[in-house]
């Protein structure tokens, strides 16, 4: 292949189905049109050029790790996997901050950053496989978010290809900066609607010199999520608070050989961090102090991480059970307690199961509805949709959201419209039709 190629075409049938699919379980994803990676840059802007021409839709992808069905097949699309752009440019540790290409890997990334005492912030349950630019187009969060907030929270500059094939740089590598109107926090959370993320300048922070780690367990969930508003009244501010009910813990043991669910009913993991770790750590012990049936502290390092990488097998441990229909609303921390007790009265009503898990911390609980498994794009069982539908309105009754982290996508474009209301929806669809005005950009998700 010469060397002025700046990108590559596939139309096999076996690469045309892995990117008609990501694990949102979407049931009417369809093989696209075909696939194109660009190499470069430039060969984004060549692809978004023709196909703003010829009026080919054209659906941005990084890793296709995404949980709202943004980045599945359309019929007659064209997929843009951006995963070869994957250059981390620069890491200036004095500024403290990086620059990186869209397909760059967001453990990569940290560990990178570690190499200079510094880290990526944002941490996905997917940090391992997810990449910035998914990680932007959906502003994700992660693990350590109760203190250090989402991807938005990080994102000094982006460089993004409009629909017609016109490249910007918008934002700036300082900290500060006020000129002209916020296109990075547009951007951001925008699920490759408005033009398609190729770079970013990332903000870093300074490694931790000590973290402390906790579990509480609790007879259930109920009592757990009350620990959540006892640690906030503490004034604590732990970087990671996770949740797990019992039933999440008993699906870990099966797929890890743990033996999570013997010490209680649901599960709070701590962790503080910061050079007042271990004394931030006995303030939040002492929030839950009479509420935990048990609470123990992480030896060392290695056990920490243990309690962190069961956390991150929550939702493979309920993918090795059945097909999970993954939510993601968050609700005030107040209100956490009522949630998982209205949704286990979901469960009961509707007859299905509904695991629960999630970033406490920061309000956003993971109810994941598992039924029986199925061939991909069969339906959704009428059951779990009635149950999903139930949560997203609790969610909005609570004074919540239907989306805390894993976006809109395809799965949740009616909640989204009930949510923010016809006047917003109008405007924010008038801004798309600005920038995309053909309508090629990932058509019939998000808005």
């Amino acid at each position: 292949m010469s060397r002025d190629v700046i990108f590559d075409i596939y139309d096999d049938p076996g690469v045309l189905l892995a990117a008609s699919v990501d694990r949102s379980g979407w049931p009417e994803a369809v093989a696209p049109r075909g696939v194109v990676q660009p190499r470069s840059v430039e060969g984004v802007r060549a692809v978004l050029a023709w196909a703003n021409q010829t009026r080919t839709a054209i659906v941005p992808r990084g890793a296709g790790s995404g949980l709202a069905g943004g980045a599945v097949g359309v019929a007659d699309a064209v997929v843009l996997d951006l995963s070869g752009l994957d250059r981390i440019i620069s890491i200036d540790p004095n500024e403290q901050l990086a620059r990186v290409e869209a397909g760059v890997i967001t453990a990569d990334l940290d560990a990178a950053a570690g190499a200079h005492g510094l880290m990526y912030a944002p941490d996905p349950g997917s940090v391992g496989i997810s990449t910035i630019g998914g990680n932007v187009a959906t502003n994700a969060g992660g693990l350590r978010g109760a203190k250090y907030g989402v991807t938005r929270d990080h994102v000094l500059a982006l460089d993004v290809v409009l629909a017609d094939g016109t490249l910007i740089h918008t934002g700036r590598d300082t900290i500060k900066g006020v000129t002209g109107y916020d296109l990075v926090g547009l951007f951001t959370g925008s699920e490759g609607t408005l033009g398609v993320v190729v770079g970013a300048t990332l903000r870093l922070l300074p490694r931790p010199a000590r973290t402390a780690t906790a579990s509480a367990f609790f007879d259930n969930i109920e009592l757990a999520a009350r620990g959540i508003t006892a640690i906030t009244r503490s004034g604590a501010r732990p970087a990671v608070l996770e949740i797990m009910d019992g039933a999440t813990l008993a699906a870990i043991d099966a797929l890890e050989g743990t033996d999570l669910r013997s010490r209680g009913g649901a599960l709070l993991i701590a962790q503080t961090d910061g050079f007042g770790a271990e004394e931030e750590l006995d303030v939040v012990t002492a929030a839950l102090d009479g509420a935990a049936s048990r609470i123990e502290i992480a030896v060392d390092q290695a056990d920490a991480d243990r309690l962190l990488f069961a956390r991150r097998r929550a939702l493979p441990a309920l993918e090795a059970i059945g097909r999970p229909l993954i939510e993601d609303i968050a609700v005030p921390r107040s209100r956490l307690a009522e949630a998982v007790r209205r949704i286990g009265m979901i469960a009961a009503e509707e007859g299905v199961r509904i695991f629960v898990f999630g970033h406490a911390g920061d309000g956003n609980l993971h109810p994941i509805i598992v039924t029986e498994h199925a061939p991909a794009g069969a339906p959704v069982p009428s059951l779990a949709q009635a149950a999903a539908d139930r949560i997203f309105a609790l969610a909005l009754e609570l004074g919540g959201t239907i989306t805390a982290e894993h976006g809109v996508g395809r799965l949740k474009r009616a909640w989204a419209a009930r949510e923010l209301g016809p006047e917003v929806l109008s405007l924010q669809r008038s801004i798309r039709a600005v920038l995309d005005p053909r309508g090629i950009l990932n058509p019939g998700s998000s808005l």
